[in-house]
């Protein structure tokens, strides 16, 4: 099979360059050119063979991948571009690129390439695109990049890169994007850039300090700030940033920045405000841009009024002032004076402030007002807005896949193949899929813009308006909109090559510009398939020969992919020999997908860094988009090592059987080319852990904690009670405890999960499994350390040890103490609320009480004292209930807006039922 494939490959490419080689008989590529793209290939690890083409041949004539010249003078071709963008690539950048002299695109995006970024750059003066994006380069900036001219575009966000910000690159006076977020750049930001005519400053997520320059306020053309989480500390916003004629975002979120907010009238354009988490005072600016759709000035020390002036703002999207010091009233005008379309929505968050009155609370389905922790909430029923001051968590954290109906019937062609949603015909065809993500968007809601989206998407890229299907998109940190796109063609099956090529040159060369409403936008894949022949004649010039170079290539390498796919699916039995064998093909396995180890890489972009979403001990957590749009996070083991190959087989096992919806799905595997990996659904909002973090900037309220708790436990109750068999968890942990859009937990990770003990031969059941001690310090059971018996109680008390996390904020075990011990020693000293995470804001004594006697009560020593699993879901039930009370709810708001109810007026708190009090005296003994 493999022989059969090779001489296919071989014949591909063979009529791909019989295509083009006509054009470019009399002329060659520049010696010195081929012997650089010689080097530089010899300094990448390319172990997808995705670069094998370099290895015979000239660059220019020969089809070698990502290469593509042009034309000159002289008796040579020359390169102009290199577009290896999401390769699979690693190894380093080696110095001869700087042997290149005509290169114009140097696209090494999304790839693993690590080292420094070679001085030697700065040599080729042509260059217009540095594109490094999604690496793993570490080391400073060479100053040499100060040299390039012409460069108009320089994106090395996220890698590892250190040290300042060069301030030779005040020298680059055709640059018009610096990409540098996500990095660990230090230093002063220089005040010498204040002249170049630079449209996008990203250098948000960085280690920069000192003042604020106020010379970035005369930059002629900027458009979007983003400096978010840098430690400006001392620092105010300079008065000049309120001349900013042309700015469409400022975004200065966790910059430690004191002071007044600037006059913001100067600023016509501005569209997007995020100056929260930081310490700013004063009252908020009267006077902002017409157009503006958010305003995040939450987190603050602002005071006075909320500005009646936002009442005319009619493209409000969202606005959180939440945690701050503001008086008055809620000026419902905001909202009635606005006509709202559909798709419209407004988000309110006021909570956490002194504010004292709302006249009307009235308002339409779009709207989302949250008055949590203000002192008018004491009145909540007689003001009828008891739904206003529920605690809430707002985040940009929504997922939408676009779904439309379609009674068409289904593709008999392939299963690549498929309707598109949008046509009015049931032509069956083949979309090319986009990873596309807006970098820097000024909204804050989506589907209202979504329409507009793609009519100026799709008229920049000349398409008609049916042709491009937004599958899916995701807001992730920064925040950043991530996207799935589809591409159809137009009432056929498959798109022509030049077709391919141009749309493919069009986005990988930034050759349109998108609105300033959504930002910058950055590529992240484009997915060629197969594509009718185009009987167009090739000519060799400036970007044509470049066109037809990606496609011979694409085409080919495309191709060669589609038709392993084929075969392997075709002969699985043959190609399961080159697998490495193992048992998972002899388990039971229902609705769950064996990937491709090729799959696996196109998910994940070749496992680039940006990816990554975790660690652990059996390797590392990325997140994946699928072929069909869906969303996964991809477990994979230690790299060679096949480590926990049990633990991979168990997993398997249990969770293509356990369903339920507080346990995460399983949706497949990959067991191939000494590869292991797990494909699960994508829980958005990481692990319970990530939440409790002290360096976490927003934490859970007791709600919401509470509401996690008990989402956890009726997954566990699940596993004990009702899955068939039974199955013991046996590494119950926070960091297990994953949680999705909407923080609904599920219990995640069933690597050393054991089933429950099987009746024998009289009908009894044993009470325990016997088995060799596993799972995480801190979270097991004592009994079960000291007996080897795993019992249903032994995952009750790891749960009791997640309840204390969530109570205290605290880590099981945390420079020498034990979270269990040091909780039970403050109850029986009767400081236990001095332990309470101070960062839940208000909190209902009564119930966090009960909450406490739940956890310390599965946390006892002895198994028979802790309740089953059952008893502990009733009871969250209870306290869950006892929360929604409308008592506890006036209870809550009584207070400073900032200070959690102390001990003493805990201790004399007449919603205690004498039950919960009496469960606590005889857990502590008092």
């Amino acid at each position: 099979m493999v022989g059969v494939f090779l001489i296919f490959y071989g014949a591909v490419l063979t009529m791909s360059s019989t295509c083009t080689l006509h054009i470019a008989q009399a002329k060659s590529t520049h010696p010195a050119e081929v012997y650089a793209l010689r080097i530089i290939k010899s300094n990448l690890t390319d172990p997808m063979g995705n670069l094998k083409s370099w290895d015979n041949g000239d660059p220019c004539t020969s089809n070698w991948t990502g290469v593509f010249c042009a034309t000159s003078n002289d008796e040579y071709l020359h390169i102009e571009e290199l577009q290896l963008l999401n390769y699979n690539l690693s190894g380093i950048l080696a110095p001869e690129l700087g042997l290149l002299p005509q290169l114009k695109i140097m696209d090494f995006m999304w790839n693993a390439i690590s080292g420094t970024i070679p001085k030697e750059i700065g040599n080729i003066t042509s260059l217009r695109l540095l594109l490094l994006s999604g690496n793993n380069l570490s080391g400073s900036l060479p100053d040499e990049i100060g040299n390039l001219l012409y460069l108009d575009r320089l994106q090395i966000d996220e890698n590892n890169i250190s040290g300042p910000i060069p301030r030779s690159f005040a020298n680059l006076r055709s640059i018009k994007h610096l990409h540098m977020n996500n990095n660990s750049l230090s230093g002063q930001i220089p005040s010498e850039l204040f002249a170049l005519p630079v449209f996008h400053i990203l250098v948000d997520n960085n280690n920069l300090s000192g003042l604020l320059p106020p010379e970035l306020g005369l930059l002629p053309n900027l458009k979007i700030l983003q400096l978010d989480n840098n430690n400006f500390s001392g620092s105010s916003i300079p008065a000049s940033y309120s001349n900013m004629t042309t700015l469409v975002k400022l975004s200065l979120r966790n910059c430690s920045l004191h002071g007044h907010i600037p006059d913001l009238s100067g600023m016509p354009q501005l569209g997007y405000l995020d100056l929260s988490w930081n310490m700013l005072n004063g009252s908020i600016p009267p006077n902002l841009a017409i157009n503006i759709t958010t305003i995040d000035l939450s987190h603050n020390f602002l005071n006075g009024t909320i500005p009646s002036t936002f009442n005319g703002l009619h493209k409000l999207q969202w606005v959180s002032l939440e945690n701050n010091q503001l008086v008055g009233s809620v000026p419902s005008s905001i909202w009635q004076n606005r006509i709202f379309n559909p798709n419209d929505t407004l988000i309110l968050n006021f909570q956490n402030n002194s504010l004292t009155d709302i006249p009307s609370a009235n308002y339409p389905s779009n709207v989302t007002v949250l008055l949590y922790g203000n002192p008018l909430c004491i009145n909540a029923n007689q003001l009828n807005i008891v739904h206003l001051c529920q605690p809430r968590s707002v985040n940009q954290t929504s997922e939408g896949p676009t779904t439309y109906a379609n009674t068409c019937p289904p593709c008999p062609v392939d299963e690549r193949y498929e309707h598109n949603p949008l046509s009015m015909s049931c032509q069956c065809s083949l979309p090319l899929r986009v990873g596309f993500r807006l970098k820097s968007p000024g909204i804050s809601d989506f589907p209202s813009y979504m329409k507009d989206f793609e009519f100026h998407l799709t008229s920049l890229l000349h398409l008609l308006s049916h042709q491009l299907s937004i599958d899916s998109y995701m807001w992730e940190s920064g925040p950043r909109l991530n996207m799935n796109l589809k591409l159809f063609p137009n009432n056929s099956s498959l798109f022509n090559s030049s077709e391919v090529f141009r749309l493919a040159g069009t986005l990988a060369s930034w050759e349109i510009h998108i609105s300033d409403v959504y930002g910058p936008y950055e590529l992240l894949s484009f997915s060629r398939g197969p594509r009718e022949s185009d009987s167009s004649k090739s000519r060799l010039s400036k970007g044509a020969l470049a066109g037809i170079l990606l496609g011979a290539i694409a085409g080919a390498a495309s191709l060669s992919v589609m038709l392993t796919v084929l075969i392997m699916r075709k002969h699985h039995r043959y190609y399961s020999i080159l697998r490495k064998k193992s048992s998972v093909t002899t388990l039971k396995l229902n609705n769950v997908k064996c990937f491709t180890f090729e799959e696996m890489v196109l998910a994940t972009r070749n496992f680039c860094k940006s990816a990554q979403v975790g660690q652990g001990g059996y390797g590392k957590v990325y997140k994946g988009t699928l072929d069909d749009g869906r969303l996964v996070a991809i477990k994979r083991a230690l790299e060679g090592t096949l480590q926990g190959s049990k633990e991979f087989l168990t997993e398997i096992e249990f969770l293509s059987r356990l369903h339920h919806r507080n346990l995460v799905s399983l949706v497949g595997y990959c067991d191939e080319q000494n590869e292991q990996m797990l494909v699960y659904e994508f829980m958005c909002n990481g692990t319970l852990r990530d939440h409790l973090s002290e360096k976490r900037k927003e934490s859970l309220s007791f709600s919401e904690r509470l509401h996690i708790a008990l989402g956890s436990a009726r997954g566990i109750l699940y596993l004990h009670c009702e899955a068939d068999p039974p199955v013991f968890h046996r590494d119950i942990k926070a960091s297990n405890i994953l949680l999705d859009s909407k923080f609904h937990a599920k219990v995640a990770d069933f690597g050393i999960s054991r089933l429950a003990p099987v009746p024998d031969k009289d009908g009894s059941i044993p009470g325990y499994v016997s088995t060799v001690v596993k799972g995480t310090p801190g979270y097991l059971d004592p009994e079960y350390i000291l007996t080897h018996q795993l019992t249903d109680k032994s995952d009750v008390y790891s749960l009791g040890v997640v309840f204390l996390e969530l109570l205290t904020g605290m880590r099981p075990i945390s420079h020498g103490k034990n979270i269990v011990r040091e909780v039970t020693n403050a109850c029986q000293s009767g400081l236990m609320f001095t332990l309470v995470d101070n960062r839940m804001g208000f909190y209902s004594s009564a119930c966090v009480e009960r909450f406490g006697s739940l956890a310390i009560q599965c946390c006892s020593d002895e198994t028979d004292a802790r309740p089953s699993m059952s008893e502990v879901v009733a009871e969250l039930e209870r306290i869950f209930q006892m929360l929604a009370d409308d008592s506890s709810h006036e209870a809550l708001a009584t207070g400073s807006s900032k200070t959690v109810s102390s001990p003493s007026l805990l201790s004399e708190s007449s919603g205690t039922e004498p039950l919960v009090s009496s469960s606590i005296s005889s857990i502590t003994g008092h």
